[in-house]
């Protein structure tokens, strides 16, 4: 507990709660990437808030979307300091948003050419056929993408 009377977390305890390492949690705290500072036990100890917990989720969160260190850096220090600077915060969580539906857009495209060729792979085998190289000119060989338009193929 702190002195004014709030629940207080070890670091274990939070590196557990958000799914990261003590040492990760300690490079997060020497990066500034905190809003808040950390408070300190007698014995030097690190105890932490319930706010502390819940920044750390989100960071955890936009790092695991790919959010660059450095403008998670500048978010945490525009938290910090506080009312005044939503219009600044808006654009970098639209930014990153952005780069996050490009990611979802590329990996849905790869999932349809995985889809396809399971497919393609699956008929053969249900036809008893071998498929050797692949050969955009054989038919169900192509790709998705060339399928629906033919002059996409490349002879490489």
């Amino acid at each position: 507990m702190s002195a004014g009377g709030e629940r207080t977390f070890t670091i274990g305890e939070v590196a557990e709660a958000v799914g990261m390492s003590v040492h990760a949690l300690r490079f997060y705290e020497r990066e500034q990437l905190l809003v808040g500072p950390i408070g300190r036990t007698s014995g030097g100890r690190r105890r932490y808030s319930a706010i502390d917990v819940d920044w750390l989720r989100i960071c955890t969160r936009l790092r695991e979307s790919g959010m660059p260190l450095a403008e998670l850096k500048r978010f945490a220090a525009l938290v910090r300091e506080g009312p005044g600077n939503e219009a600044e915060r808006l654009a970098l969580l639209d930014a990153q948003r952005e780069r996050v539906d490009q990611q979802i857009n590329a990996l849905e495209q790869a999932r349809e050419v995985i889809a396809w060729k399971t497919d393609v792979y699956e008929q053969h085998l249900r036809n008893g056929e071998a498929i050797g190289l692949w050969d955009p000119t054989i038919a169900g060989t192509a790709t998705p993408s060339t399928m629906r338009n033919p002059s996409r193929l490349s002879p490489a």
